[in-house]
């Protein structure tokens, strides 16, 4: 790359709702854009200069297809020009942000955007939990009406655990609470703010989610500390027959021991948008009849997406009027540029 006057953003990706507000960048930024390729092909790419005078690159979540993980080795090669990533997508673990807080470069998400889709999603796996609803639609797509379909549960009175109250969590609760459920969460500290917890949920510890509550549902952000946070001896604390639902990330849960407790019928069903292994689904889940299965599509409508779209070139265009991010994630807080 040649020397520019104006600011060199790289977009890791295809910008498909919000088109225009990104072109609109061209008028304060030089933009190019980096849609093909591998890991192998971007690391020596950035080894070798091609990429010197960066500033600020902005990626979709597909581009890890492009690059691999943000990760130490290939954090240390990026220019020392760069000094900001505008991520697309609410999680970040495909970015090793206490890496990148490290070489001065802040990263940032979208927090926000994703809550409402989300949280439909969750509530739709719930749901369809509770009826076994997988049984039933199969067998009418295979001409044996009802199948061998057995009976579901109402939600009604029952005790939704939400393991997580943020944005997504919460959002997720105001759904719910029109079905009836109690309600408590867990979170590392309690929410102070009424409006973190809109349903007035109540704060109980890990283990006691774990133990009374009907309902499991996770909005966590998957790092090392919740990294198979739901294993064996999790699902040996709860009750008999309870529901688990995740919207949040794949790796949180050990896929083995879920498949294991629906097998032994300590899980009664699961509803789940995200896998330990994506894009591979452990076989037991595929097999199980006790499960409702979506291929990670929590925030795929047209609305949620351009909503994200517009959040990470606001983030940008932010970065090149005011140099700063809007909604960096939290290790970059105290990020020093």
């Amino acid at each position: 790359m040649t020397d520019s006057p104006k600011p060199i953003v790289l977009l890791l990706g295809e910008v498909l709702h919000a088109k225009k507000e990104w072109d609109g960048l061209a008028e304060i930024a030089e933009l190019r854009q980096l849609n093909d390729g591998n890991r192998e092909q971007f690391l020596s790419d950035c080894n070798s200069g091609v990429y010197h005078g960066l500033l600020a690159i902005s990626r979709t979540y597909d581009s890890v297809e492009l690059t691999g993980r943000f990760d130490q080795e290939l954090i240390d090669l990026l220019p020392q020009t760069l000094k900001f990533i505008s991520h697309n997508g609410a999680g970040y673990d495909q970015i090793d942000a206490e890496a990148c807080a490290s070489r001065g470069i802040s990263v940032s998400n979208t927090p926000g955007a994703v809550d409402a889709s989300t949280a439909n999603t969750a509530i739709y796996l719930l749901l369809g939990a509770l009826r076994r609803a997988h049984v039933p639609a199969t067998a009418l797509r295979q001409g044996r009406w009802r199948g061998s379909m057995g009976l579901g549960h109402d939600p009604d009175g029952k005790m939704l655990g939400i393991l997580g109250m943020g944005g997504i969590g919460s959002a997720f609760a105001l759904r719910a609470a029109t079905f009836g459920f109690d309600m408590q969460y867990h979170n590392r500290n309690p929410i102070v703010h009424p409006s973190g917890n809109p349903t007035n949920a109540r704060y109980v510890g890990f283990e006691e989610l774990l133990r009374t509550s009907d309902v499991i549902s996770i909005h966590l952000p998957l790092n090392d500390t919740t990294k198979g946070l739901i294993g064996r001896k999790e699902f040996e604390k709860m009750k008999d027959g309870v529901v688990i639902v995740n919207t949040a990330r794949g790796k949180i849960i050990d896929e083995e021991a879920l498949v294991e407790a629906l097998e032994q019928d300590k899980v009664f069903a699961a509803g789940l948008d995200v896998y330990e292994k994506e894009p591979d689904v452990h076989p037991g889940l595929i097999e199980s009849d006790k499960v409702v299965l979506m291929p990670h599509v929590g925030t795929a409508t047209v609305e949620t997406q351009r909503k994200m779209e517009i959040l990470v070139i606001d983030n940008v265009r932010n970065v090149l009027q005011h140099g700063s991010l809007l909604t960096p994630v939290v290790e970059s807080r105290n990020c020093k540029l």
